[in-house]
């Protein structure tokens, strides 16, 4: 950690150097302010080391006792006082190391708005000159240069020993904006320089105009929270897109009406699935059922030899090991709760498919860090165990799998409803065998043709792609979380149509990423479902996926009828075409 800062030695800037630290000058020497360091009485970097010993040498030692401990089934709380003694070391060097090197991080966060070394583009704000007579010396503002200079007495200018803090000003960003089309100053460092997450997209976007000689003009800068999403959402922003937001509903479903958000491009895909909800509604509603909850991480660990990476499979899927890696890997969360584990072997290369619980988050790095966990719990037992990746692709995340349609990730559900065979002529413009004919020929028959994977419904990606990004669910997703199959019957002897939705791997949740987004946080307001429910930890999350489900019931519902009406394509001639003309648009396309 940084205690003093050395004197730098003054020197004059040149033209075309913008963004030297700023440096002020002064007649006399500084004394260096006192720090909270100089108060120990062993040198900084002796205490810091003794302290980093202290640390990791105990923590080590107290994981290695409640390693014995879990292996022997000895209750955790009883300690030694060999154990107390560690414990009361380990929360000592904490405070320590959190006292020392968390201030020192906050300041440095600070000084980048304030600090002698914040931003400047001259290296001075006065320059003393020699007058010509030999009088005393002149201080010249280089700002004020243009106007004329002031006389400074020397005694009173002697006095002048604290540097004196200087903002950066917006008349600063035309040499940002240059440093950064030169390639002097990185593009992604502008949020940490200068302090001002709106004014970084704003110079990276200018830098980006010039560098391309291609406008940005129609996509907004204005109206965007950029501290929101920083170090959380996107990097590198210059702007953000507009997305309209339509509503399809009420969706009747489990007795209760959801109003539901739709964020997307095309035409008549809200209205569609607002015509399903409608069918759903005058037929009584639909139900749900969630069959399974787990999210899952697969790493990829090779051996020497194949009979290694077989020894590990059997260990990790005998039911006598799994409460022992239970704890192990839930120790990562409050939330995350092992289910199972699942092998697949390849030669000598092992697939640890792991599933657990993870509340009302999503729960890719929940997790993963749960992974992470047992990964080095069995590095101890199987050191020969190279782990190649946390991720080998048998989890299977943002890709379609069968593993995932036959197993299921994230949130498994079943949607059914029955429609009158009335609702079914009148709402739906269609009738029943019509719809079962062409279920059978397009959902089941044509994809099996196609050889589809989870692909055997209409368009359920489109009705799950709006929800996500209106809800700030991840929207690459949508390829295993659209895995769905559409069935059709008749019921009732014949008259009224039974359709449903399987959906085995919805993946969603109501807390981080996206969700915490205002516009995404309002949409799932809406839905009653934003954040964490405090009562049952995990219901938002399940009720979301539930409410995707429905929606996708009614989207399909809605879309089948229409191609066995024959409308599709005179929906779309009336609601998803354009009059506007582009050709005015294409002139402000490029910059001189």
């Amino acid at each position: 950690m940084d205690v003093r800062r050395r004197p730098s030695a003054t020197s004059n800037a040149s033209a075309g150097e913008p963004f030297k630290p700023h440096r002020h000058k002064s007649s006399t020497t500084t004394t260096s302010p006192l720090k909270a360091s100089d108060a120990l009485p062993l040198p900084l970097y002796l205490t810091n080391g003794i302290f980093f010993t202290l640390f990791f040498s105990v923590a080590y030692f107290l994981l290695h006792r409640w390693r014995e401990k879990v292996r022997t089934s000895t209750p955790l709380h009883i300690v030694t006082f060999s154990e107390i003694i560690a414990l009361v070391s380990l929360v000592a060097s904490v405070i320590y190391l959190l006292g020392f090197f968390g201030i020192d991080f906050v300041q440095s966060f600070i000084s980048t708005r304030s600090s002698p070394d914040s931003w400047n583009v001259d290296d001075d704000t006065t320059t003393p000159t020699a007058a010509a007579d030999g009088s005393a010396p002149k201080f010249i503002n280089k700002d004020e240069s243009c106007c004329g200079a002031s006389t400074i007495d020397p005694s009173v200018s002697a006095k002048l020993v604290a540097p004196v803090m200087t903002h950066v000003l917006p008349g600063d960003d035309e040499a940002i904006i240059e440093s950064v089309v030169s390639g002097s100053l990185p593009s992604y460092s502008l949020e940490a320089k200068l302090g001002d997450c709106k004014r970084a997209a704003m110079i990276r976007r200018e830098a980006l105009q010039r560098t391309t000689k291609r406008s940005l003009e129609g996509l907004p800068l204005d109206g965007f929270d950029y501290d929101s999403i920083l170090g959380q959402c996107c990097e590198m922003p210059v702007g953000y897109v507009q997305i309209p937001v339509g509503i399809a509903g009420p969706l009747l479903l489990d007795g209760k009406e959801y109003m539901v958000p739709m964020a997307t491009t095309e035409g008549c895909l809200v209205a569609s699935t607002n015509r399903g909800c409608k069918a759903i509604y005058a037929s009584g509603g639909a139900t749900s059922v969630l069959l399974k909850d787990g999210m899952t991480r697969a790493p990829v660990v090779r051996f020497p030899t194949a009979k290694r990476a077989a020894e590990l499979k059997l260990f990790l899927e005998d039911s006598a090991n799994f409460d022992t890696i239970a704890v192990v890997f839930n120790r990562s969360s409050r939330f995350a709760r092992l289910q199972g584990v699942k092998c697949a072997i390849a030669g000598k290369n092992l697939y640890i498919r792991f599933t657990c619980t993870t509340g009302d988050a999503m729960g890719m790095n929940m997790v993963s860090k749960g992974v992470q966990n047992v990964l080095d719990f069995l590095q101890e037992d199987f050191p020969d165990m190279d782990v190649i990746g946390i991720s080998g692709n048998f989890c299977s995340d943002k890709k379609p799998a069968a593993v995932n349609w036959i197993e299921g990730r994230g949130k498994s559900v079943v949607c059914e409803a029955v429609i009158k065979e009335e609702v079914v002529k009148k709402v739906l413009k269609t009738t029943v065998p019509a719809l079962l004919e062409l279920n059978m020929l397009k959902n089941l028959t044509g994809s099996a043709m196609a050889g589809a994977l989870g692909g055997f419904n209409a368009h359920a990606s489109n009705i799950v792609s709006a929800i996500y990004i209106a809800t700030g669910q991840d929207p690459a997703q949508n390829v295993e979380s659209s895995h769905c199959i559409t069935l059709m019957e008749a019921v009732n002897d014949g008259k009224d149509l039974h359709v449903s939705v399987t959906m085995p791997s919805i993946e969603v949740g109501t807390v981080g990423g996206g969700t915490q987004l205002a516009s995404q946080s309002a949409c799932l307001n809406l839905l009653g479902v934003k954040g964490a429910s405090k009562e049952s930890p995990g219901s938002n999350s399940r009720l979301l996926a539930s409410i995707v489900a429905g929606s996708v019931l009614a989207g399909e519902l809605s879309l089948m009828s229409a191609l066995a009406a024959g409308q599709l394509v005179k929906s779309h001639m009336k609601y998803n075409r354009s009059s506007k003309d582009v050709s005015k648009i294409a002139s402000s396309t490029y910059i001189s």
